[in-house]
């Protein structure tokens, strides 16, 4: 568990730390799946993990920055680059543990800035790979005199499929094929896993990453999930080709290296380099294999697409104001997870988003207009009732809120798509410092709005109190954005001064979006006493 908690450990910090660079490098490199590839290879490398690049490339997908042939491109590279991660953490670090320890922890405890915080989560779950690598060889190493070991490797000697697909099991249930890996090598170094036993499991542990991947992508859109599909076809033919090969011929292993768990990491390295130089060539015979197999759905023309939800307002409450307006509240989260749904694909859709699914996400706006009717009126019959003061006060801020997403709604779909397809019809692009900028302002103003939705529900004061700081430091980026936005066009940079109303105008929405999703702080913070009223001084 320390081993698993380690690789996911190193792979957070990265993604918070430069999570907006890696992404820029992902949709940065279209030229061709050899490129594709390279980048894909490098993001799984400091990643720790194959999976993370492909969901990210089966986002990209979907919002029309890459194809589906470069996406798998990029996933066989992920592949080979955690296997290099494999090779890496194979050798004997174990001196440097106590160092990475103290670099690690000084850097999360002592600093507060982010990037150095993330760090030094970084450093510390590399010494965590390395210290439970060492914890469980010293643990396993007493099984090798257990009578119960030679009958069990004695039967997986004789039944190579079985070993495969328990590996294959193992490596999907942990969802990590690089500590899968490196379980199977520290079992080998202590003598508990024989060469011909390990061969096929780290075949099957091959096979289970890329399930992985198929499994979590599961509820994407089709185009995103045919990356993985056809990573998972290429993985799963090489790897049960090469267990039969196996069964027939004697493969050279040896020659990998001077030691069994040496020869079972090169081995691994190997078939990853392999697969990589033999499937690049069919990257598109097989995406028409996936589309086969994930054929388009036929387009519905009756609109049914917009058809809405149940709703989750009881007509038969309006009666009773505690049930009326906890049924408002739960319309109201749904209603917010609608208007998140419009406002998770904005960045995708402005560095790369096709016409159609700038439409289709611009669709859901109707669907906040109608919930946004429904409650508004839902209330109102609701106020003709007996309402106690505090019933009257909740339903009007209920109501307020209501109005608050329909406004998000509309500066999404009039305001920040409008933009996208501007961006779009004139094949602009942004320059990396500017994108880098437009990446956190959005990402910051998505957790606010989770942040919102949260405050909505719990009503607890600390929440409302952090969302209403957040309005400060959002206005504090934004300016900070603006100054250095200008500072490049003094500069004459020239992607800067050619999306530089674009680049205004997103940061002016999101400050906004950001402004009125603190509303829904402000009457729980006014019914505790923690809001002032007037920012203004006092006059002297």
């Amino acid at each position: 568990m320390l081993l698993l908690w380690a690789v996911r450990m190193v792979r957070t910090g990265v993604e918070r730390a430069h999570g907006a660079r890696l992404r820029e490098a992902l949709r940065g490199a279209r030229g061709g799946t050899a490129q594709m590839a390279l980048v894909g290879m490098i993001l799984a490398a400091v990643l720790q993990s194959s999976t993370a690049v492909g969901i990210l490339a089966a986002g990209f997908v979907s919002s029309g920055i890459l194809t589906v042939p470069t996406g798998i491109a990029a996933l066989l590279g992920a592949d080979l680059g955690s296997a290099l991660v494999v090779k890496i953490l194979s050798f004997d670090l174990s001196g440097l543990i106590p160092l990475l320890l103290l670099v690690g922890a000084t850097m999360f405890l002592k600093f507060e800035a982010r990037t150095v915080r993330q760090s030094g989560r970084i450093v510390l779950g590399i010494a965590f790979i390395l210290l439970s690598l060492q914890m469980v060889g010293q643990a396993t190493e007493p099984l090798r005199d257990s009578s119960l070991l030679p009958g069990l490797l004695g039967y997986l000697r004789g039944d190579p499929l079985t070993s495969f697909l328990v590996a294959a099991v193992i490596a999907w249930v942990v969802h990590s094929s690089v500590a899968t890996v490196l379980l199977f090598v520290s079992f080998a170094s202590s003598g508990m896993l024989p060469l011909e036993v390990a061969v096929p499991m780290v075949l099957g542990a091959n096979l289970g990453g890329g399930i992985i991947a198929v499994w979590l992508t599961r509820g994407m859109e089709l185009e995103a999930r045919r990356i993985p599909l056809g990573n998972l076809i290429f993985r799963g033919v090489a790897a049960v080709l090469l267990l039969t090969v196996t069964q027939i011929i004697e493969l050279p292993i040896a020659l990998l290296g001077t030691t069994e768990p040496v020869q079972l990491v090169n081995f691994h390295l190997a078939f990853n380099l392999a697969l990589v130089l033999l499937a690049l060539p069919f990257v598109r015979p097989m995406d028409r294999l996936v589309q086969l197999l994930l054929p388009d759905r036929a387009v519905e023309t009756g609109g049914d697409e917009l058809a809405p939800i149940v709703s989750m307002l009881d007509r038969t409450s309006v009666g009773i104001p505690t049930v009326a307006l906890a049924s408002t509240k739960r319309e109201l989260l749904r209603m917010g997870e609608t208007v998140a749904a419009m406002y998770h694909p904005v960045m995708e859709l402005m560095d790369g988003g096709n016409l159609e699914k700038i439409a289709s996400v611009r669709a859901l706006d109707d669907q906040v207009n109608r919930k946004h009717t429904d409650i508004k009126l839902f209330i109102a019959e609701m106020n003709r009732g007996n309402l106690t003061e505090r019933e009257a006060k909740l339903g009007a801020g209920l109501t307020d809120f209501s109005i608050t997403l329909e406004h998000i709604g509309d500066i999404i779909a009039k305001s920040l798509l409008t933009l996208a397809e501007t961006r779009a019809r004139q094949n602009l692009r942004f320059s990396p410092e500017g994108w880098l900028e437009m990446c956190n302002l959005h990402s910051r103003v998505e957790a606010n709005l989770q942040l919102a939705l949260n405050v909505l529900i719990s009503g607890d004061v600390e929440s409302a109190r952090q969302l209403v700081k957040e309005k400060e430091v959002m206005r504090k980026l934004a300016r900070d954005s603006h100054d250095r936005h200008l500072q490049r066009l003094c500069n004459s940079h020239s992607a800067s001064i050619d999306t530089s109303d674009i680049h205004l105008e997103i940061v002016r929405a999101l400050k906004e979006i950001n402004s009125l999703l603190v509303t829904v702080a402000y009457p729980i913070l006014t019914e505790s006493g923690h809001l002032l009223e007037s920012r203004l001084a006092q006059a002297s």
